[in-house]
């Protein structure tokens, strides 16, 4: 296979993303399997034409059931709302197809399970949507955690902190509809933040946490693209039926101790996914809005030069930096797709399963039930109860 004939659902926000990555992921990595923008699936049919001229696809259908029955797509892209990813996801593995899913893997863990246990018995690549794995800085994270030099790791505390519906007269977008999205900023930021944990961290063991919706009812919407909206203070009102924020403690099962917090309601963080991982040689503090340094200490240096040191993480020795500028030169958020595309790519080369993939969706989804039922229940839960 030389080519890589992909169909995709979606076409807003994160349908963007995907398809800027498709278009760049051949001039950057040359040797990877080249992704051919066969056909872009929406529902409004004047609206997918548009985005499919703007993006680059050659084709456009409105009914994704046509676009798996197709038998010129090997890789079906899902970036629809979260509501409609189980059933997209069930018909394109059972048509062979593989899938590329974006987070929250489905609404519900049970769901979630179906989906991986579907996608393994039909022996297709399956991968979930976690792009901040694939910065060059999170990626150094990883290698410096592996190879022991932070020790043993004792903290991990994550915040994702966003401030774009703190106007109590936004409107109600899907984003804030518990029966589409699933959850809100929980399942939105903190998903993101689960992920990185089991990835640089490990398994989590137990949890216990709190959440608020602090705006109870918002306009309904009139129209809604990626994270903005349009509508009338004077509009009806509906119910907001996701948390506005949700922090929650955890236990690793390494030992180490975890603290995460998300949020939309933290005002002037406009996208603060933040990570610091505190271990018995070291610590290392990321910002995804400064996604090319990593903050670096480690307690082997000498006493008159202790202290948090500034890595730019453009160099050759970091991951993926040969492909793109000079050293110094940064990149930004587009380019972890463009990597995460590069790996999910690989794998069907390869005939392996990418990572992240729907096992690592399962988990996350785990994780955040597990966080809902502590709250429900006002106790710690395991991980292993779900």
């Amino acid at each position: 296979m030389k080519q890589l004939r992909v169909g995709m659902v979606g076409y807003k926000f994160m349908g963007k993303a995907h398809s800027n990555a498709y278009r760049a992921l051949p001039m950057f990595f040359p040797e990877a399997l080249k992704p051919e923008m066969s056909v872009l699936c929406g529902r409004n049919q004047e609206a997918v034409a548009e985005a499919a001229a703007q993006f680059g696809w050659s084709e456009t259908v409105t009914d994704w059931k046509e676009l798996i029955a197709r038998d010129d797509i090997d890789l079906i892209d899902i970036n629809a709302p979260s509501d409609a990813h189980k059933e997209i996801a069930l018909a394109a593995v059972k048509a062979g197809k593989h899938i590329f899913c974006e987070k929250p893997l489905a609404l519900t863990l049970s769901d979630a399970r179906e989906m991986l246990q579907a996608a393994e018995e039909a022996k297709v690549a399956h991968m979930v949507g976690f792009n901040y794995r694939f910065s060059p800085a999170v990626k150094l994270v990883k290698k410096l955690v592996e190879s022991g030099r932070l020790g043993k790791i004792y903290h991990f505390r994550a915040w994702f902190l966003q401030d774009w519906i703190i106007d109590p007269d936004f409107p109600l977008v899907w984003r804030l509809q518990k029966e589409i999205a699933g959850s809100g900023s929980h399942g939105d930021l903190g998903a993101h933040l689960i992920d990185l944990a089991h990835y640089l961290v490990g398994d989590i063991h137990e949890v216990i946490g709190m959440s608020e919706t602090f705006i109870k009812e918002r306009p309904i919407a009139e129209q809604m693209t990626g994270l903005s909206a349009k509508g009338s203070k004077d509009a009806p009102k509906g119910p907001v039926t996701v948390d506005d924020a949700t922090l929650f403690l955890a236990r690793f099962a390494n030992g180490a101790l975890g603290s995460f917090e998300a949020t939309r309601f933290a005002a002037g963080h406009r996208s603060t996914n933040s990570f610091e991982i505190n271990g018995s040689l070291g610590s290392v503090k990321f910002d995804f809005e400064r996604m090319n340094e990593l903050e670096v200490y480690f307690t082997s240096d000498d006493e008159d030069v202790q202290g948090f040191r500034r890595v730019l993480a453009t160099d050759p020795a970091h991951e993926y930096a040969e492909a793109w500028w000079p050293p110094g030169h940064t990149i930004g958020f587009e380019h972890t797709f463009i990597h995460e595309m590069l790996e999910l790519t690989n794998a069907i080369r390869e005939g392996r399963q990418p990572q992240p993939n729907f096992n690592d969706g399962v988990k996350c989804q785990a994780v955040l039930e597990a966080v809902d039922r502590s709250i429900d229940e006002r106790r710690w839960v395991e991980i292993s109860e779900m």
